[in-house]
């Protein structure tokens, strides 16, 4: 596997769909994610989704319009985020 010297996986691609976003890995493999597992993601317009950049030279992916960062290493482990804390679930009755 292609790695670099210190052993961090490196993305060269991002590919968005419909319901999952692909990074493309330095060693031609691919890693599927839904956004439901990355709920500021899954609340994103398309627009939104599609301004994103590569950060720690392709260790990680940042969305500026969201303030999403995804670790490659983390899409790997295959743990989605914990839900939102929506205003419905902080209103007290």
């Amino acid at each position: 596997m292609n790695t670099s010297e210190n052993n961090q996986i490196i993305a060269t691609d991002l590919r968005l769909e419909e319901s999952l976003f692909y990074a493309v890995l330095e060693d031609g493999r691919e890693i599927g994610v839904p956004y439901s597992w990355f709920w500021r993601l899954e609340q994103a317009t398309l627009e939104q989704r599609k301004n994103w950049r590569f950060i720690g030279g392709g260790t990680g992916i940042h969305w500026e319009d969201i303030d999403e960062d995804i670790s490659i290493a983390g899409m790997l482990k295959g743990k989605p985020q914990n839900s939102a804390r929506s205003p419905k679930s902080m209103v007290t009755a």
